[in-house]
């Protein structure tokens, strides 16, 4: 492959070499199951599953690891404000993850494991640590020693010294360093029962930055490809995880990547800041697939501003491309065309998956497209039609691929309606053949004021939403 990414932890953009040939190896930060997901959230899921198709593209076998969160403070602290048991508020947030990946057309990982499932796993990975001289236990904590893994700091470029004492306990007196950081949490009077696990050192909960090393490393091994998540993970998330693998002897993850914000009125959207567009909410006002339009098409190392303006510039360019898409289909078929991708687009994905670049390579062969179906030059339409959803199915976007068909609409409605437009248009073309333009007219200005663009050509009639 010619695929080259931006590594995070070599600052620089390298040439993505897999480990084993044939094969690529990629595990994402999936999320913590505290609430429903919002679109920055999604951000993520929708990027690397970019990445994912491309590298499939590219002939690679891919193995695609995104965890789930199942356990931690938030969830039991939100759990009890709700006055329902822990894992049921973690299920039924899961569930709320799950419809959103679906949604917005997120390929299903290869494996998606719960935190929950590979406790044993994680005391092994302790065991080891201790062994080797890396952690200690005290009172049924686990801690991480940062100052005995001097590569500690490596991958966010930052020193020991200049680090303020790591906050995910607030049992720091029993710390060697405050910067050391729980691989375990013992447990503690007023938590559920269930959410504690048996270990050598008693019983309790895994740290955050545990979990996804033991998982990775059960699925993908000691050494893997790529390691990707959100911007806001890198430290300490991502630093501790390193730290805490590669001192237990792994090789872990031979390049990361991390995309950039959604803000929200100039702030990472975050739900401690409430400033947050739930999934759920915003794709009953917006297509999923627009949605999908407007988070692939910047950048994703870039920050996006989540506006309804930016939302609806996003909409109708890619309407300009379905539009196309369905006309070109209906002369000559949908699976006309060989399913070439052009070099621009090539070469833009290859350059650290420069999707602005991409898109307007698309754009490019629409127009050339739309010239071809005005000139009647069907050969023309069939490999422009061919190439675009080619490229648009590596981005997730091909209005035609059964996924977004059906997306977020109710059968029996979406057939009532055809069938009342269908109604209308043949009222309208019976006003034309005894003409009566002035009732033709009519019918197609009321149509336009229901949101609907009618259009006449050498085909037939046709209509589609024109908002």
């Amino acid at each position: 492959m010619s695929l080259r990414l931006y590594d995070t932890a070599a600052r620089a953009v390298r040439d993505f070499t897999p480990l084993r040939a044939g094969q690529a190896s990629v595990y994402v930060c999936g999320l913590t199951v505290q609430g429903r997901p919002h679109v920055g959230h999604i951000r993520a899921a929708v990027s690397f599953d970019v990445l994912r198709r491309w590298l499939t593209a590219g002939g690679l076998d891919v193995t695609y690891v995104r965890n789930v969160t199942d356990i931690d403070d938030k969830i039991l602290t939100k759990a009890a404000e709700h006055g329902v048991p822990w894992w049921a508020w973690a299920y039924e947030n899961e569930r709320a993850c799950t419809r959103a990946y679906d949604a917005l057309g997120v390929l299903p990982p290869t494996y998606e494991p719960r935190a929950t499932g590979h406790v044993p796993e994680m005391v092994t990975l302790m065991e080891r640590l201790i062994e080797r001289g890396h952690a200690y236990a005290v009172d049924g904590d686990v801690y991480f020693d940062v100052r005995s893994f001097p590569e500690y700091g490596a991958l966010t470029g930052q020193r020991l010294d200049n680090l303020e004492p790591a906050a995910d306990t607030d049992t720091d007196e029993r710390k060697r360093d405050p910067r050391d950081f729980a691989l375990w949490k013992g447990t503690k009077p007023g938590e559920p029962d269930t959410a504690s696990w048996p270990t050598p050192w008693g019983r309790g909960r895994p740290g955050w930055h545990l979990e996804c090393s033991a998982m990775a490393g059960r699925y993908l091994g000691e050494a893997f490809d790529i390691h990707g998540g959100g911007l806001d993970l890198r430290f300490p998330h991502h630093e501790n995880e390193q730290a805490q693998s590669r001192a237990a002897g792994a090789d872990f993850a031979s390049y990361w990547m991390h995309n950039g914000w959604v803000t929200l009125g100039g702030e990472k959207m975050s739900k401690s800041m409430g400033n947050t567009a739930l999934v759920d909410e915003v794709v009953q006002r917006v297509r999923p697939i627009e949605l999908r339009y407007y988070l692939v098409a910047p950048h994703y190392r870039s920050t996006i501003e989540f506006t309804d303006a930016a939302l609806e510039e996003a909409g109708q360019a890619f309407r300009r491309i379905e539009a196309f898409v369905k006309r070109a289909a209906e002369r000559v078929g949908a699976d006309a065309g060989a399913p070439v991708l052009c070099a621009d687009f090539t070469n833009a994905l290859d350059d650290d998956l420069a999707t602005p670049a991409a898109i307007a390579a698309i754009h490019d062969m629409v127009r050339e497209g739309n010239t071809a179906l005005a000139e009647g030059n069907e050969r023309a339409v069939a490999g422009t039609l061919g190439s675009v959803r080619a490229m648009l199915g590596v981005l997730g976007l091909d209005p035609l691929d059964p996924q977004w068909a059906a997306a977020g609409a109710d059968d029996r409605l979406a057939q009532a309606t055809d069938g009342l437009v269908a109604l209308a248009l043949e009222q309208r073309q019976a006003a034309r053949a005894r003409k009566d333009f002035a009732a033709a007219d009519a019918i197609r200005d009321q149509l336009a004021a229901l949101g609907l663009t009618v259009e006449d050509t050498p085909q037939g009639t046709r209509w589609e939403l024109s908002r």
